[in-house]
Protein backbone atom coordinates (compact mmCIF):
# COMPACT_ATOMS: atom_id res chain seq x y z
CA UNK A 1 0.00 0.00 0.00
CA UNK A 2 1.46 3.32 -1.04
CA UNK A 3 0.91 6.63 0.63
CA UNK A 4 -1.22 8.99 -1.44
CA UNK A 5 0.29 12.47 -1.60
CA UNK A 6 -1.69 15.06 0.28
CA UNK A 7 -2.92 18.05 -1.66
CA UNK A 8 -0.11 20.52 -2.13
CA UNK A 9 2.72 18.05 -1.46
CA UNK A 10 5.48 17.77 -4.06
CA UNK A 11 5.21 14.95 -6.63
CA UNK A 12 8.21 13.12 -5.20
CA UNK A 13 6.48 12.58 -1.84
CA UNK A 14 5.53 9.01 -2.73
CA UNK A 15 9.10 8.15 -3.59
CA UNK A 16 10.26 9.28 -0.15
CA UNK A 17 8.64 6.11 1.17
CA UNK A 18 10.41 4.20 -1.57
CA UNK A 19 13.74 5.58 -0.45
CA UNK A 20 12.83 4.65 3.14
CA UNK A 21 12.31 1.09 1.92
CA UNK A 22 15.75 1.00 0.31
CA UNK A 23 17.32 2.64 3.37
CA UNK A 24 15.80 -0.04 5.61
CA UNK A 25 17.12 -2.72 3.27
CA UNK A 26 20.67 -1.33 3.24
CA UNK A 27 20.61 -0.94 7.02
CA UNK A 28 19.89 -4.65 7.35
CA UNK A 29 22.57 -5.52 4.80
CA UNK A 30 25.09 -3.46 6.74
CA UNK A 31 24.42 -5.74 9.71
CA UNK A 32 24.49 -8.99 7.73
CA UNK A 33 27.60 -8.38 5.61
CA UNK A 34 31.23 -7.71 6.57
CA UNK A 35 31.95 -3.99 6.48
CA UNK A 36 34.36 -4.30 3.55
CA UNK A 37 31.79 -6.16 1.40
CA UNK A 38 29.02 -3.74 2.27
CA UNK A 39 31.10 -0.61 1.59
CA UNK A 40 32.48 -1.98 -1.68
CA UNK A 41 29.37 -3.48 -3.29
CA UNK A 42 26.17 -2.30 -1.59
CA UNK A 43 26.82 1.25 -0.39
CA UNK A 44 27.51 2.68 -3.90
CA UNK A 45 24.14 1.46 -5.23
CA UNK A 46 21.31 3.91 -5.86
CA UNK A 47 17.69 2.82 -6.02
CA UNK A 48 14.50 3.94 -7.76
CA UNK A 49 11.27 2.51 -6.42
CA UNK A 50 8.11 2.38 -8.52
CA UNK A 51 5.21 4.45 -7.19
CA UNK A 52 3.18 1.28 -6.53
CA UNK A 53 6.17 -0.53 -5.02
CA UNK A 54 5.94 -3.23 -7.68
CA UNK A 55 9.57 -2.85 -8.73
CA UNK A 56 12.89 -1.60 -7.42
CA UNK A 57 15.62 -0.69 -9.89
CA UNK A 58 19.17 -0.63 -8.59
CA UNK A 59 21.70 1.45 -10.53
CA UNK A 60 25.26 0.17 -10.51
CA UNK A 61 28.39 2.02 -11.63
CA UNK A 62 29.76 -0.47 -14.18
CA UNK A 63 29.24 -3.82 -15.89
CA UNK A 64 31.60 -5.73 -13.61
CA UNK A 65 29.73 -4.55 -10.53
CA UNK A 66 26.39 -5.38 -12.16
CA UNK A 67 27.47 -8.97 -12.85
CA UNK A 68 28.89 -9.38 -9.35
CA UNK A 69 25.76 -7.98 -7.64
CA UNK A 70 23.57 -10.26 -9.77
CA UNK A 71 25.66 -13.32 -8.91
CA UNK A 72 26.21 -12.66 -5.21
CA UNK A 73 23.54 -10.39 -3.76
CA UNK A 74 20.34 -10.19 -5.84
CA UNK A 75 18.62 -13.07 -4.05
CA UNK A 76 19.38 -11.68 -0.62
CA UNK A 77 18.33 -8.13 -1.55
CA UNK A 78 15.04 -9.33 -3.09
CA UNK A 79 14.24 -11.41 -0.01
CA UNK A 80 14.98 -8.48 2.31
CA UNK A 81 12.79 -6.08 0.32
CA UNK A 82 9.92 -8.56 0.48
CA UNK A 83 10.41 -9.10 4.22
CA UNK A 84 10.42 -5.36 4.95
CA UNK A 85 7.53 -4.42 2.65
CA UNK A 86 5.46 -7.54 3.26
CA UNK A 87 4.88 -8.31 -0.44
CA UNK A 88 6.96 -9.53 -3.34
CA UNK A 89 8.83 -6.78 -5.21
CA UNK A 90 10.48 -7.20 -8.63
CA UNK A 91 14.18 -6.35 -8.59
CA UNK A 92 15.99 -4.99 -11.63
CA UNK A 93 19.63 -4.02 -12.16
CA UNK A 94 20.73 -1.26 -14.54
CA UNK A 95 23.89 0.66 -15.35
CA UNK A 96 23.96 4.18 -13.96
CA UNK A 97 24.84 5.67 -17.35
CA UNK A 98 21.99 6.97 -19.46
CA UNK A 99 21.25 3.72 -21.22
CA UNK A 100 18.02 3.13 -23.10
CA UNK A 101 16.72 0.83 -20.36
CA UNK A 102 17.37 3.54 -17.78
CA UNK A 103 15.50 6.18 -19.81
CA UNK A 104 12.57 3.85 -20.38
CA UNK A 105 12.22 3.11 -16.69
CA UNK A 106 12.59 6.78 -15.75
CA UNK A 107 9.92 7.81 -18.25
CA UNK A 108 7.57 5.10 -17.00
CA UNK A 109 7.82 6.41 -13.43
CA UNK A 110 7.99 10.12 -14.33
CA UNK A 111 11.36 10.37 -12.62
CA UNK A 112 14.58 11.84 -13.88
CA UNK A 113 17.09 9.21 -14.98
CA UNK A 114 19.73 8.38 -12.41
CA UNK A 115 22.79 10.52 -13.02
CA UNK A 116 25.93 8.96 -14.32
CA UNK A 117 28.17 8.18 -11.39
CA UNK A 118 31.82 7.36 -11.07
CA UNK A 119 32.57 3.75 -10.11
CA UNK A 120 32.70 3.62 -6.34
CA UNK A 121 36.28 3.10 -5.28
CA UNK A 122 36.69 0.23 -2.83
CA UNK A 123 38.35 1.01 0.48
CA UNK A 124 41.67 -0.27 -0.82
CA UNK A 125 41.87 2.52 -3.41
CA UNK A 126 41.34 5.47 -1.10
CA UNK A 127 44.84 6.82 -1.57
CA UNK A 128 44.15 7.32 -5.29
CA UNK A 129 40.62 8.71 -5.20
CA UNK A 130 40.29 10.52 -1.89
CA UNK A 131 40.21 14.28 -2.10
CA UNK A 132 38.55 17.21 -0.36
CA UNK A 133 36.42 16.11 2.58
CA UNK A 134 36.94 12.47 1.63
CA UNK A 135 40.66 12.68 2.28
CA UNK A 136 40.36 11.93 5.97
CA UNK A 137 37.48 9.46 5.45
CA UNK A 138 35.61 10.78 8.48
CA UNK A 139 31.84 10.67 8.70
CA UNK A 140 30.87 14.14 9.97
CA UNK A 141 27.63 12.77 11.47
CA UNK A 142 29.53 10.58 13.95
CA UNK A 143 30.35 12.96 16.78
CA UNK A 144 30.41 12.88 20.56
CA UNK A 145 27.12 14.80 20.56
CA UNK A 146 25.35 12.09 18.55
CA UNK A 147 26.75 9.24 20.66
CA UNK A 148 24.37 8.14 23.41
CA UNK A 149 26.32 7.71 26.67
CA UNK A 150 25.71 4.91 29.16
CA UNK A 151 27.59 2.67 31.53
CA UNK A 152 28.45 0.42 28.58
CA UNK A 153 30.61 3.07 26.87
CA UNK A 154 31.27 5.71 29.54
CA UNK A 155 34.92 4.95 30.15
CA UNK A 156 35.72 4.55 26.45
CA UNK A 157 33.93 7.81 25.64
CA UNK A 158 35.77 9.71 28.38
CA UNK A 159 39.13 8.41 27.16
CA UNK A 160 38.28 9.26 23.55
CA UNK A 161 37.27 12.81 24.49
CA UNK A 162 40.55 13.25 26.35
CA UNK A 163 42.49 12.11 23.28
CA UNK A 164 40.51 14.48 21.02
CA UNK A 165 41.25 17.39 23.34
CA UNK A 166 44.94 16.63 23.99
CA UNK A 167 46.27 14.35 21.24
CA UNK A 168 49.78 13.00 21.63
CA UNK A 169 49.72 13.06 25.42
CA UNK A 170 48.02 10.49 27.67
CA UNK A 171 46.41 7.26 26.43
CA UNK A 172 48.64 6.86 23.39
CA UNK A 173 47.75 4.53 21.84
CA UNK A 174 44.08 4.25 22.78
CA UNK A 175 42.85 0.71 22.15
CA UNK A 176 39.05 0.23 22.14
CA UNK A 177 37.62 -3.27 21.95
CA UNK A 178 34.18 -4.85 21.98
CA UNK A 179 31.72 -6.84 19.91
CA UNK A 180 30.23 -5.96 16.54
CA UNK A 181 27.94 -2.95 16.35
CA UNK A 182 28.59 -1.52 19.80
CA UNK A 183 29.79 1.90 18.65
CA UNK A 184 33.57 1.53 18.36
CA UNK A 185 33.61 3.06 14.87
CA UNK A 186 31.35 5.92 15.98
CA UNK A 187 33.76 6.69 18.79
CA UNK A 188 36.90 6.84 16.63
CA UNK A 189 35.15 9.06 14.07
CA UNK A 190 34.09 11.33 16.94
CA UNK A 191 37.74 11.70 17.99
CA UNK A 192 38.74 12.74 14.48
CA UNK A 193 35.84 15.13 14.02
CA UNK A 194 36.50 16.83 17.37
CA UNK A 195 40.20 17.29 16.62
CA UNK A 196 39.46 18.79 13.20
CA UNK A 197 36.89 21.10 14.78
CA UNK A 198 39.59 22.43 17.11
CA UNK A 199 42.48 22.19 14.62
CA UNK A 200 41.23 22.30 11.01
CA UNK A 201 44.79 21.95 9.68
CA UNK A 202 45.46 18.66 11.52
CA UNK A 203 46.32 15.67 9.36
CA UNK A 204 43.76 13.03 10.32
CA UNK A 205 43.00 9.70 8.68
CA UNK A 206 40.33 7.13 9.48
CA UNK A 207 41.01 3.76 7.90
CA UNK A 208 39.86 0.17 8.15
CA UNK A 209 42.61 -2.39 8.74
CA UNK A 210 41.72 -4.15 5.48
CA UNK A 211 42.47 -0.95 3.59
CA UNK A 212 45.86 -0.67 5.27
CA UNK A 213 46.57 -4.25 4.16
CA UNK A 214 45.57 -3.35 0.60
CA UNK A 215 47.77 -0.24 0.65
CA UNK A 216 50.75 -2.33 1.76
CA UNK A 217 50.15 -4.82 -1.06
CA UNK A 218 49.83 -2.00 -3.57
CA UNK A 219 53.02 -0.31 -2.37
CA UNK A 220 54.83 -3.63 -2.56
CA UNK A 221 53.61 -4.31 -6.11
CA UNK A 222 54.36 -0.81 -7.40
CA UNK A 223 57.50 -0.27 -5.33
CA UNK A 224 56.02 2.95 -3.92
CA UNK A 225 56.91 2.53 -0.24
CA UNK A 226 58.29 6.07 -0.07
CA UNK A 227 54.85 7.48 -0.91
CA UNK A 228 53.23 4.97 1.46
CA UNK A 229 55.46 6.08 4.35
CA UNK A 230 54.96 9.75 3.54
CA UNK A 231 51.22 9.26 3.79
CA UNK A 232 51.09 7.29 7.02
CA UNK A 233 54.12 8.59 8.91
CA UNK A 234 53.13 12.26 8.57
CA UNK A 235 49.72 12.05 10.26
CA UNK A 236 48.74 13.87 13.43
CA UNK A 237 46.03 11.32 14.21
CA UNK A 238 45.58 7.80 12.85
CA UNK A 239 42.25 6.09 13.51
CA UNK A 240 42.25 2.44 12.49
CA UNK A 241 39.36 0.00 12.78
CA UNK A 242 39.47 -3.78 13.33
CA UNK A 243 43.20 -4.39 13.75
CA UNK A 244 42.46 -8.10 14.16
CA UNK A 245 42.52 -8.19 10.33
CA UNK A 246 46.32 -7.92 10.51
CA UNK A 247 46.46 -11.56 11.63
CA UNK A 248 48.88 -13.74 9.60
CA UNK A 249 49.95 -10.79 7.41
CA UNK A 250 53.63 -10.44 8.25
CA UNK A 251 54.55 -7.64 5.82
CA UNK A 252 51.52 -5.62 6.86
CA UNK A 253 52.38 -6.03 10.53
CA UNK A 254 55.94 -4.93 9.86
CA UNK A 255 54.80 -1.78 8.04
CA UNK A 256 52.23 -0.98 10.70
CA UNK A 257 54.88 -1.40 13.39
CA UNK A 258 57.11 1.08 11.52
CA UNK A 259 54.24 3.55 11.13
CA UNK A 260 53.33 3.08 14.78
CA UNK A 261 56.86 3.87 15.94
CA UNK A 262 57.18 6.87 13.60
CA UNK A 263 53.90 8.40 14.79
CA UNK A 264 54.67 7.93 18.48
CA UNK A 265 58.13 9.46 17.97
CA UNK A 266 56.58 12.66 16.60
CA UNK A 267 53.88 12.64 19.34
CA UNK A 268 51.06 11.89 16.96
CA UNK A 269 48.17 9.88 18.34
CA UNK A 270 46.90 6.44 17.39
CA UNK A 271 43.41 5.14 18.15
CA UNK A 272 42.61 1.52 17.31
CA UNK A 273 39.60 -0.78 17.59
CA UNK A 274 39.37 -4.54 17.72
CA UNK A 275 36.90 -7.28 18.56
CA UNK A 276 39.13 -8.44 21.43
CA UNK A 277 41.67 -7.05 23.88
CA UNK A 278 45.33 -6.88 22.73
CA UNK A 279 46.58 -10.08 24.36
CA UNK A 280 43.56 -11.90 22.94
CA UNK A 281 44.58 -11.16 19.34
CA UNK A 282 45.62 -14.25 17.42
CA UNK A 283 48.53 -14.44 14.96
CA UNK A 284 49.77 -10.90 15.67
CA UNK A 285 53.49 -10.38 16.37
CA UNK A 286 54.27 -10.07 20.07
CA UNK A 287 56.12 -6.77 19.63
CA UNK A 288 53.01 -5.29 18.00
CA UNK A 289 50.70 -6.63 20.71
CA UNK A 290 52.98 -5.05 23.34
CA UNK A 291 52.67 -1.70 21.53
CA UNK A 292 48.87 -2.02 21.41
CA UNK A 293 48.85 -2.68 25.15
CA UNK A 294 51.25 0.13 26.06
CA UNK A 295 48.68 2.93 26.25
CA UNK A 296 45.12 2.61 27.50
CA UNK A 297 42.85 -0.34 26.68
CA UNK A 298 39.12 0.15 27.23
CA UNK A 299 36.09 -1.99 26.46
CA UNK A 300 32.69 -1.11 25.06
CA UNK A 301 29.99 -3.44 26.40
CA UNK A 302 26.57 -4.25 24.95
CA UNK A 303 24.26 -1.35 25.89
CA UNK A 304 22.07 -1.76 28.96
CA UNK A 305 18.27 -1.48 28.68
CA UNK A 306 18.01 2.23 29.52
CA UNK A 307 20.78 3.07 27.07
CA UNK A 308 19.06 1.07 24.32
CA UNK A 309 15.81 2.95 24.97
CA UNK A 310 17.61 6.31 24.77
CA UNK A 311 19.33 5.29 21.54
CA UNK A 312 16.01 4.35 19.92
CA UNK A 313 14.27 7.56 20.93
CA UNK A 314 17.20 9.75 19.81
CA UNK A 315 17.64 7.92 16.50
CA UNK A 316 13.91 8.18 15.80
CA UNK A 317 14.00 11.94 16.39
CA UNK A 318 16.95 12.19 14.03
CA UNK A 319 14.66 10.58 11.43
CA UNK A 320 11.95 13.19 12.21
CA UNK A 321 9.80 10.60 13.95
CA UNK A 322 8.59 10.23 17.52
CA UNK A 323 8.84 6.81 19.13
CA UNK A 324 6.65 6.40 22.23
CA UNK A 325 8.64 5.34 25.26
CA UNK A 326 6.66 2.13 25.74
CA UNK A 327 7.49 1.10 22.15
CA UNK A 328 11.15 1.91 22.71
CA UNK A 329 11.13 -0.30 25.82
CA UNK A 330 9.46 -3.13 23.87
CA UNK A 331 12.07 -2.98 21.11
CA UNK A 332 14.97 -2.55 23.55
CA UNK A 333 13.91 -5.63 25.50
CA UNK A 334 13.86 -7.71 22.33
CA UNK A 335 16.97 -6.34 20.58
CA UNK A 336 19.78 -6.66 23.07
CA UNK A 337 22.97 -7.47 21.21
CA UNK A 338 24.27 -4.21 19.72
CA UNK A 339 23.51 -0.71 18.50
CA UNK A 340 23.64 -1.68 14.82
CA UNK A 341 20.84 -4.22 15.21
CA UNK A 342 18.91 -1.70 17.28
CA UNK A 343 19.15 0.86 14.45
CA UNK A 344 18.15 -1.79 11.93
CA UNK A 345 15.04 -2.60 13.96
CA UNK A 346 14.18 1.10 14.12
CA UNK A 347 14.50 1.47 10.34
CA UNK A 348 12.12 -1.43 9.83
CA UNK A 349 9.57 0.06 12.22
CA UNK A 350 9.73 3.52 10.62
CA UNK A 351 9.45 2.09 7.12
CA UNK A 352 6.55 -0.18 8.13
CA UNK A 353 4.78 2.78 9.76
CA UNK A 354 5.15 4.93 6.62
CA UNK A 355 4.12 2.19 4.20
CA UNK A 356 0.99 1.33 6.17
CA UNK A 357 0.16 4.89 7.25
CA UNK A 358 -0.08 3.78 10.86
CA UNK A 359 1.18 5.39 14.05
CA UNK A 360 4.07 3.72 15.83
CA UNK A 361 2.75 1.35 18.50
CA UNK A 362 3.82 -1.86 20.19
CA UNK A 363 1.55 -3.83 17.87
CA UNK A 364 3.05 -2.15 14.80
CA UNK A 365 6.57 -2.82 16.12
CA UNK A 366 5.63 -6.45 16.70
CA UNK A 367 4.43 -6.74 13.09
CA UNK A 368 7.45 -4.94 11.63
CA UNK A 369 9.89 -7.10 13.59
CA UNK A 370 7.99 -10.38 13.27
CA UNK A 371 10.87 -12.17 11.54
CA UNK A 372 13.41 -11.01 14.12
CA UNK A 373 11.13 -11.91 17.04
CA UNK A 374 10.37 -15.30 15.49
CA UNK A 375 14.07 -16.12 15.16
CA UNK A 376 14.74 -15.03 18.74
CA UNK A 377 11.87 -17.04 20.14
CA UNK A 378 13.00 -20.10 18.21
CA UNK A 379 16.71 -19.91 18.98
CA UNK A 380 17.17 -18.47 22.45
CA UNK A 381 15.57 -20.45 25.23
CA UNK A 382 16.76 -21.22 28.73
CA UNK A 383 17.25 -24.84 27.70
CA UNK A 384 19.41 -23.75 24.77
CA UNK A 385 21.42 -21.47 27.04
CA UNK A 386 21.98 -24.30 29.53
CA UNK A 387 23.19 -26.65 26.80
CA UNK A 388 25.46 -24.03 25.18
CA UNK A 389 27.06 -23.02 28.50
CA UNK A 390 27.46 -26.64 29.57
CA UNK A 391 29.20 -27.49 26.30
CA UNK A 392 31.44 -24.44 26.57
CA UNK A 393 32.60 -25.22 30.12
CA UNK A 394 32.63 -29.00 29.54
CA UNK A 395 30.12 -29.97 32.20
CA UNK A 396 26.91 -31.98 31.97
CA UNK A 397 23.63 -30.25 31.20
CA UNK A 398 22.19 -32.05 34.23
CA UNK A 399 24.64 -30.09 36.40
CA UNK A 400 22.68 -26.93 35.55
CA UNK A 401 19.75 -28.03 37.70
CA UNK A 402 21.56 -30.30 40.15
CA UNK A 403 22.37 -29.39 43.76
CA UNK A 404 26.13 -29.79 43.23
CA UNK A 405 28.17 -26.78 44.38
CA UNK A 406 31.82 -27.19 43.35
CA UNK A 407 33.17 -24.06 41.62
CA UNK A 408 33.64 -25.92 38.35
CA UNK A 409 29.84 -26.36 38.21
CA UNK A 410 28.49 -23.45 40.26
CA UNK A 411 30.30 -20.85 38.14
CA UNK A 412 28.93 -22.01 34.74
CA UNK A 413 25.48 -22.33 36.35
CA UNK A 414 25.62 -18.70 37.47
CA UNK A 415 26.75 -17.65 34.00
CA UNK A 416 23.83 -19.53 32.46
CA UNK A 417 21.41 -17.81 34.86
CA UNK A 418 22.87 -14.44 33.91
CA UNK A 419 22.48 -15.17 30.18
CA UNK A 420 18.94 -16.45 30.74
CA UNK A 421 18.02 -13.12 32.33
CA UNK A 422 19.79 -11.11 29.60
CA UNK A 423 18.66 -13.04 26.52
CA UNK A 424 15.14 -14.25 27.33
CA UNK A 425 11.92 -12.71 28.61
CA UNK A 426 11.72 -15.14 31.55
CA UNK A 427 11.19 -13.75 35.04
CA UNK A 428 13.55 -14.54 37.91
CA UNK A 429 11.16 -17.14 39.43
CA UNK A 430 10.71 -18.79 36.01
CA UNK A 431 14.48 -18.99 35.51
CA UNK A 432 14.93 -20.39 39.02
CA UNK A 433 12.35 -23.08 38.30
CA UNK A 434 14.24 -24.13 35.15
CA UNK A 435 17.45 -24.38 37.18
CA UNK A 436 16.23 -27.12 39.48
CA UNK A 437 13.57 -25.18 41.38
CA UNK A 438 15.92 -22.57 42.81
CA UNK A 439 14.58 -19.50 44.58
CA UNK A 440 14.44 -16.26 42.60
CA UNK A 441 16.88 -14.64 45.06
CA UNK A 442 19.49 -17.22 44.04
CA UNK A 443 19.03 -16.21 40.42
CA UNK A 444 19.20 -12.51 41.29
CA UNK A 445 22.45 -13.07 43.21
CA UNK A 446 23.97 -14.90 40.21
CA UNK A 447 22.86 -12.21 37.76
CA UNK A 448 24.27 -9.38 39.86
CA UNK A 449 27.51 -11.22 40.56
CA UNK A 450 28.25 -12.07 36.92
CA UNK A 451 27.18 -8.60 35.71
CA UNK A 452 29.54 -6.97 38.21
CA UNK A 453 32.46 -9.27 37.45
CA UNK A 454 31.95 -8.78 33.71
CA UNK A 455 32.89 -5.14 34.16
CA UNK A 456 36.09 -6.10 35.99
CA UNK A 457 37.34 -9.35 34.45
CA UNK A 458 38.43 -9.18 30.83
CA UNK A 459 38.56 -12.96 30.44
CA UNK A 460 34.99 -13.39 31.70
CA UNK A 461 33.78 -10.63 29.42
CA UNK A 462 35.30 -12.39 26.43
CA UNK A 463 33.76 -15.71 27.42
CA UNK A 464 30.34 -14.11 27.74
CA UNK A 465 30.78 -12.39 24.38
CA UNK A 466 31.53 -15.74 22.72
CA UNK A 467 28.52 -17.37 24.37
CA UNK A 468 26.20 -14.52 23.36
CA UNK A 469 27.37 -14.63 19.76
CA UNK A 470 26.92 -18.42 19.69
CA UNK A 471 23.39 -18.22 21.08
CA UNK A 472 22.37 -15.49 18.64
CA UNK A 473 23.67 -17.47 15.68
Amino acid sequence: MTEEPARGTPPYHGNDAGQALWQACTEQLSQDLPAQQFNTWIKPLTAQVAEDFSKVTLYVPNRFTLDWIRAQYVGRIAALLEAIYGQSIALELALAQRTSSTRTYAQATNQAPAPSVEPAAPAAAADEGARGQLRNRLNPALTFDTLVEGTANRMARAAAMHVAGMPGHLYNPLFIYGGVGLGKTHLVHAVGNKLLQDRPDAKVLYIHAEQFVSDVVKAYQRKTFDEFKERYHSLDLLLIDDVQFFANKDRTQEEFFNAFEALLAKKSHIVMTSDTYPKGLADIHERLVSRFDSGLTVAIEPPELEMRVAILINKARAESAEMPEEVAFFVAKNVRSNVRELEGALRKILAYSRFNQKDISIQLAREALRDLLSIQNRQISVENIQKTVADYYKIKVADMYSKKRPASIARPRQIAMYLAKELTQKSLPEIGELFGGRDHTTVLHAVRKIAGERQQLTELNQQLHVLEQTLKG
